[in-house]
Order: structure tokens, then C-alpha cells, then sequence
């Protein structure tokens, strides 16, 4: 904390070297500004339209509580480009104030126009104040950005090599941002064919989801069957090639990597890095220019909602991971890109040091989503989504951030509140990743109905029993059912479980068999960034090797992995390439590698070892599809649903005998699970009872071979086998099929699929 003495000699400096008064209105060449009208304080944002006497135009409209003056800041089109600094700028003031926004409509703005705001008012850190109307600020509403982010000194609001130690942030910089940062694009909104209807939506059942994470940049960079200039697209993934692998792999939605636009990190650019994940948004209403094929003055929109029409047409939902937690501006030394310039105080979770940043997120700054306007900008974001772009539901990035009111995470915060009555909000799908990095934010298990959440003890349980590191089968039990000790509560469902083995942050399925730690050399943090806990196991060699032996060890384990996610009851959620046995090379934080490391690598196709686990996925997500028994709506009750009915769910030992108390506290390598589908709970849309084939599934992760009862009479009579993962290549055709208390040897480290036939 600076002292008394510091922080006045820089208050001193500051309100010396302060522009005198607001600055120059005018246009190009000393023009005056363009005629402005009151215009109306709704809808937020840049919205074209034709006004009073049939004049066309824009309106601007932007909150901005405890500023002084806004002024609206129009570039010419045929603009020279921010690289040369040479766009002509016209700065339009904003009279009109109602209840903290302002507004005014500027006739004959056209869509295609770009723009920004400069917002005045006191630079006083220490009480949070830190407007600067020298940094040309990004519209927090705008629904196209021109441009990409550079992160020069300019572009901070605070002198950032400011020579005194301890109030680096809190000189003022009155250097213009403007040619260094990207612009605002008017975007003409409401034509027909950017209507959405609810019959173009898939509207597939949350029981019967299969979500596939993936990337627009990475899935499509280097497929061959992607016409090259539309590699990396928004228009890439609308391709006939790449949705083809989306629909024969047998997935019903795409979870896509942040697409909201965001901006790059000073650290990673000083480094020759850039952000590839997204997690660093800064505008929340803009398709990301960097992901669009052609121009960026607004056409990004459309491509987008082409790419969502043509997912849909083949029946795949849309889900957006987002990032409403944090924003790119980082905390006090970040940069002044939007919010912060607009009102830092009103955006911003600030502590009693008004100076510094709240932060639950390990990204510098915290939303504050207890604040009406902030809620706003959030809630406003999401219905655009949905309604004007056509997406099907949202993954929420440190959900738990979202959820605190004041300081602790409330399950009836605001936020959560305002999306439980929201009529557009509440109909799609909604995922939590219920943590964040603030005391009390875990709180997977907690989250309210409508919400589905990330299970994180669904993955560790899966990695742990395959590598051997379970001290008993408790907690595998309860997340291959469904995990209804942590969701069979407030009328919830198994599908509030999204059950995975490997996510975008951590190892790829490959590397989860291939490395014991992480390698991430490559990121420039000294092999620091990333967890420690990776749960992983080598099989015996770190990272590639020709040993066969190891090889074949290590895809036995991917398909044993595959295999266990896609029979566990929930919501499956796979990550782009894991079924072609894609590999970062070890590195488990590739979240600043935008290169061959991050993206799939579609030659493995051709190989052996890669077609053969992409066939065995989908055959699996055939036989989920198929069969109910997989994809249960209902928790079990491990009951009859009949008088002379069987256990909805029963677990055997090696022995053929249902398991004790004592069997579930003792170590153990082997599990036999049950799946009854002779008496499903649920009806279906005739109102009649749901019935299916009865499934048995073994599960041995010993280095040895097991021998194993087929369990007796009344469980069945004969079983057909399947799936056997010990096996490189997965038959179609029909099985061995064993008499009902056979023994069967269990191959070492292998799942296997027994059907009920008789």
C-alpha cells in the first residue's frame, strides 16, 4: 500500500498533467460532428435502425454510472487499419442521461460502421475510480469487433513503467489507445433469415446427450477434407466434412471453447504466445473475429448462425462454453480495454483497497454479478444467444464466482435467481463447472435443479480405479450409477452428473496413459503452470516409446477409459480427438498453444491403433443410443420395480454373488454391474413402460487375468458378449454367448459387456 506522501505527490502529477476539459468534438479535418438526437436509452449498445421520419441510423446507448461525460467515437470505412494509426476519427458526445446510461441516435450510421466510447470522469485509484478518456473503450454490447488486441503501453490506463516503486498503476497515461486496440462494429440485426424458431432446434432430451468439447480452431485447422481457407472457421466447422465425423461418431452436441471475443494476455505476448483457449473474454455479445473466414465488419455474425443452422439441420446442439466470471482487463496493472474506462467501480468486485481486485477466478478481476446492471450485461448476453444466434445451452466457467453474493457462494444468489425465472433461460441447457478458486467455491453437488454440473469426483474415480490407486469401490459405484449421493436431492436427475475422464485443461485421453507428469516446457512458465494432479499412469515408459508391449498396454487403457465413460449412467462428455488417440506431447495447460500441439492431428485416422478406437467409440454410442438401460432418467433404487420383478441395479463380485457391506470395503480390482431394463422407470411419450435388454458390465483393472461367475438364475439365463476391450478390433457380429453361471476369464485390464439373451 503506498503511502499517505506517495499517493499525493501522484494525485499532484495526475491533476497537473490532465487534459484541460473534455476533448476536441470534431470530425475529420476539423469538421463538426455528425447531428445527434436524444434517441433512447434502450436497447444497450449500438443497435441500427430507422427513426422518427423514416431517417435510418444508430443508437448508442451505454451505462456508465458516475461518469462525467460520454463521447461515441465513429471511424471512416475505408479507415488506413488500426496497424497504421491513420483511421479518422469523429467524436460525437452523448448529452442525453437516463438513470445512469447514455444515449443518442446519430443519423445515417450505417451497419458496417465502426466505433468506440470515451468516457470521462475522476482518476482516483484508491477509491476505484479510474476513468480515462484517453483509451478508446470497447462497447460491452457490441455485436461484431473489428480487429485483434495489442497490449502496448498505450493501451493501459495507468502509466505502466512508471519509475516509482508501489503506485505503478496509479499515474494516469494520457497516451491515445485508439490506434492499438480493435473497434465496435454496427451489425444490422432482425433480417428473416436470422429468425430462429424452436423447430429448428434439436431439443435433445438431457438423458439421451452425448456432449463432444472441442475447439472451432483446433478441430478444423488441419482437416484435409476442409477447404484450406475455411480451416479454422466458424465456416470450417459448418463443413459437410466436419460434420460428417460429428454425426458418424454419433455425439448429439457440441460444446465449443469460448467463442465470446476475447484478447490475448501481455504475458503470453511478450513471449510470442497467444491465448488459444479463450478464457479471456472482453466482449460477451461478439463472435470472436479471430474464428471468422471472411471480413470482420460484421459478417462473423452470419457465419456464425450458418454454422449453427448447419449443426442443427444434422441434429447436433450447440453449447458455448462461457466466461462471464472475469474479464480480459486482469487486475489493477491489467490493461483498459472496456469496463474498467466505462465505471471500473460499478463492473468489478473491489476489496475495502479500492486500489486492488476481489479475484475467485486466479485471473486478476471478479465480475461483480450482484450488481443490476452487471446482471444485466450478463442475462442480456445469454438471451442473444439464444435468441438471435441460436445456440442451445451454456457451460458456465467458475460457476461458483457467479454464485456469490456478497463475499459466500448462495445457491440464491441473483444470478441464479434471474436464470431460474428467465422463460428463454430456463428451457436450455445449463452447466456448471461448480467451483472457483475462492474459500468455500467448490461446490460440485450443490448447484440447484435445471442445472447440470461438471463432476470432477466422477473423473478422478474412473483415473484412479484404472491405475490402480482406489482403496476400495465405494465412490466407483456411485459414479457409474449416476452419483446419487450428490444429486439425488431438490427433484434433480443422473444427468445433473457430466460425467468425463478428460476435459480441455489436463492431459488428453493419450497422454493420460502415456505420461506421469506434465511437460509443458513449452509454455514458457518453467514447466510451473498446470496441476500436479494428474492421476495419470505411464504404463511403464515416460511419453512415446516403441516398445510394443507398453503400446498396446497403453490403448487398452484408452478403450477401457472410452468404454467406462460411455456405459456409466449421466451425461457423457468426450473431448475432440480423445477417439482418435490424439496427444499434446504431455503438456496439460495447452491453453496458450495455438500449433500443431493443440490441434487434431486427422492422420490418425489413417492408422491403425486411431480407427480402431474411433469405431469402438462409436459402436459404444450406437449401443447408448439403442438402449435406455444406458441412459436412465431416473436414479436406481437397487429394488424391484415389480413384485416378481429383478434389482433395478445389482453389483457382483469374481464369485457371481451380489456384494456385502464388506465386499464395498475391501480392496478390490473387479466389479460386476447389473442393469436391469425390464422394468425402467418413465413411461414413454404413449405413456407406456420403458423396456430393454438387461446389460452386465465387468470391470478389471488387475495386471492379471480374473475368472469370473456369470451371475445365476433369475438374473438371466445365457449372456452374449459384446464388448470386450482387451481386443484391438471390436466385432459387429453377434458374441460368444455363455450359460448363466459360467465362469469366464476376465483378459487383465479389460472392461466387458455381457447382454442378457435368455
Amino acid at each position: 500500500m503506498a503511502s499517505a506522501a506517495e499517493q499525493k505527490a501522484v494525485q499532484d502529477r495526475t491533476e497537473e498533467d490532465a487534459p484541460a476539459g473534455v476533448p476536441p468534438r470534431t470530425g475529420p479535418d476539423g469538421r463538426p460532428p455528425p447531428e445527434v438526437w436524444p434517441g433512447s436509452p434502450t436497447p444497450l449498445g449500438a443497435r441500427f435502425r430507422v427513426g422518427p421520419d423514416g431517417v435510418a441510423g444508430t443508437n448508442f446507448a451505454l451505462w456508465a454510472g458516475g461518469a462525467e461525460a460520454v463521447e461515441v467515437c465513429l471511424y471512416d470505412e475505408p479507415g488506413a487499419g488500426q496497424d497504421s494509426g491513420s483511421d479518422s476519427e469523429t467524436r460525437v458526445p452523448l448529452t442525453e442521461l437516463t438513470h445512469e446510461i447514455w444515449h443518442g441516435f446519430i443519423p445515417g450510421v450505417r451497419p458496417g460502421r465502426r466505433y468506440g466510447f470515451r468516457v470521462h470522469g475522476r482518476w482516483d485509484p484508491w477509491t476505484g475510480a479510474r476513468w480515462n478518456p484517453a483509451k478508446l473503450l470497447l462497447d460491452p454490447y457490441a455485436r461484431a469487433v473489428d480487429g485483434d488486441f495489442r497490449l502496448p503501453p498505450e493501451v493501459y490506463g495507468h502509466v505502466r513503467d512508471w519509475p516509482q516503486p508501489g503506485v505503478a498503476d496509479t499515474v494516469r497515461d494520457d497516451r491515445d489507445s485508439a490506434p492499438f486496440v480493435p473497434k465496435g462494429v454496427v451489425v444490422h440485426d432482425g433480417a428473416p433469415d436470422d429468425e430462429w424458431t424452436d423447430d429448428r432446434r434439436p431439443k435433445t432430451p438431457w438423458a439421451d446427450t452425448v456432449i463432444y468439447e472441442l475447439h472451432v480452431k483446433g478441430f478444423t485447422q488441419r482437416h484435409p477434407g476442409i477447404p484450406e481457407e475455411l480451416r479454422g472457421t466458424y465456416a470450417g466447422l459448418a463443413h459437410p466434412a466436419a460434420i460428417g465425423h460429428l454425426r458418424r461418431l454419433g455425439v448429439t452436441a457440441v460444446e465449443l471453447l469460448p467463442v465470446h471475443q476475447f484478447a490475448h494476455e501481455d504475458h503470453l505476448l511478450r513471449r510470442g504466445l497467444r491465448n488459444y483457449w479463450g478464457y479471456n473474454s472482453i466482449g460477451y455479445f461478439a463472435p470472436h473475429a479471430g474464428y471468422a473466414a471472411g471480413s470482420t465488419r460484421g459478417q462473423q455474425v452470419g457465419e456464425f448462425k450458418r454454422m449453427v443452422r448447419a449443426l442443427h439441420d444434422a441434429g447436433i446442439e450447440v453449447i458455448l462454453d462461457v466466461v462471464y466470471n472475469h474479464t480480459a482487463e486482469a487486475g489493477e496493472r491489467g490493461p483498459t480495454l472496456s469496463l474498467r474506462g466505462i465505471d471500473n467501480r460499478g463492473y468489478y468486485r473491489l476489496p475495502a483497497d479500492a486500489r486492488r481486485y476481489t479475484d475467485y477466478t486466479g485471473c486478476g478481476n471478479t465480475l461483480h454479478v450482484v450488481q443490476p446492471h452487471v446482471l444485466r450485461l450478463i442475462t442480456d448476453s445469454l438471451r442473444y444467444w439464444v435468441t438471435e444466434m441460436g445456440v442451445d445451452g451454456f457451460r458456465f466457467d467458475l460457476a461458483a464466482a457467479l454464485a456469490r453474493s456478497m463475499h459466500d457462494v448462495d445457491m440464491l444468489s441473483p444470478f441464479l435467481a434471474v436464470i431460474a425465472q428467465d422463460p428463454v433461460l430456463r428451457r436450455v441447457k445449463l452447466i456448471a463447472e461448480p467451483w472457483d478458486v475462492g474459500s468455500g467455491g467448490y461446490q460440485v453437488g450443490a448447484f440447484p435443479p435445471l442445472w447440470t454440473e461438471w463432476n470432477d469426483r466422477y473423473r478422478d474415480a474412473v483415473r484412479d480405479f484404472w491405475r490402480g490407486a482406489l482403496p476400495d469401490v465405494r465412490d466407483l459405484g456411485y459414479r457409474l450409477s449416476g452419483s446419487s449421493d450428490l444429486y439425488a436431492w431438490g427433484g434433480r436427475r443422473p444427468y445433473a452428473s457430466v460425467n468425463f475422464v478428460t476435459a480441455h485443461d489436463g492431459f488428453t485421453l493419450r497422454d493420460l496413459v502415456s505420461y506421469g507428469h506434465k511437460h509443458n516446457e513449452a509454455n514458457g512458465e518453467d514447466n510451473r503452470d498446470g496441476t500436479d494432479d494428474n492421476r495419470s499412469w505411464n504404463c511403464g515408459a515416460e511419453g512415446e516409446t516403441d516398445d510394443p508391449g507398453i503400446n498396446a498396454l497403453r490403448r487398452r487403457q484408452q478403450r477401457n477409459l472410452l468404454t467406462t465413460l460411455l456405459l456409466s449412467t449421466g451425461v457423457p462428455m468426450l473431448v475432440a480427438g480423445d477417439e482418435l488417440g490424439r496427444t499434446q506431447g504431455g503438456n496439460n495447460n495447452a491453453y496458450c498453444q495455438d500449433t500443431p500441439v493443440s490441434w487434431l492431428d486427422w492422420s490418425l485416422l489413417d492408422e491403425e491403433a486411431g480407427r480402431g478406437l474411433y469405431e469402438l467409440t462409436a459402436r459404444l454410442l450406437a449401443l447408448r443410443h439403442a438402449h435406455p438401460v444406458l441412459r436412465r432418467r431416473a436414479f436406481f433404487s437397487g429394488r424391484p420395480q415389480n413384485p416378481d420383478g429383478l434389482a433395478d441395479l445389482a453389483w457382483f463380485t469374481p464369485r457371481g454373488t451380489e456384494m456385502t457391506e464388506v465386499d464395498w470395503y475391501a480392496p478390490a480390482s473387479t466389479l460386476g454391474l447389473f442393469l436391469s431394463g425390464r422394468d425402467i422407470p418413465g413411461r414413454n411419450a404413449r405413456g407406456q413402460m420403458i423396456t430393454d435388454d438387461s446389460f452386465l458390465t465387468v470391470l478389471h483393472a488387475a495386471d492379471g487375468p480374473v475368472d469370473f461367475v456369470l451371475p445365476p438364475p433369475p438374473w438371466a439365463g445365457t449372456y452374449e458378449l459384446v464388448v470386450d476391450t482387451s481386443r484391438e478390433e471390436q466385432s459387429e457380429e453377434p458374441g460368444t454367448v455363455y450359460e448363466a453361471g459360467a465362469e469366464v476369464r476376465i483378459p487383465a485390464r479389460a472392461v466387458l459387456l455381457f447382454r442378457v439373451c435368455g
